[in-house]
């Protein structure tokens, strides 16, 4: 056993490299995915608010009665 080989010729490295990086591929993959922008519907982003904190009861009725009366305005 000469030199850095640990007995793993060449094509067996090449080979643990290609796993680790499909694996480090897979968990970006996976941790991108859980941090998507909201989604461009109103009312998604109304019950987000209103999940958060950031505007509370009356608000947030008041608010899903205007984009409701507004979504059958524009049809």
């Amino acid at each position: 056993m000469a030199g850095w080989g640990f007995g793993m010729d060449a094509g067996a490295w090449i080979w643990m490299l290609v796993w680790v990086l499909a694996l480090i591929a897979m968990v970006w993959l996976i941790v991108r995915s859980d941090h998507r922008p909201p989604a461009d519907d109103p009312e998604a982003i109304l019950r987000a608010r209103f999940a958060r904190g950031e505007i509370n009861v009356e608000e947030f009725e008041r608010a899903k009665l205007v984009l409701h009366q507004e979504t059958r305005s524009n049809r």
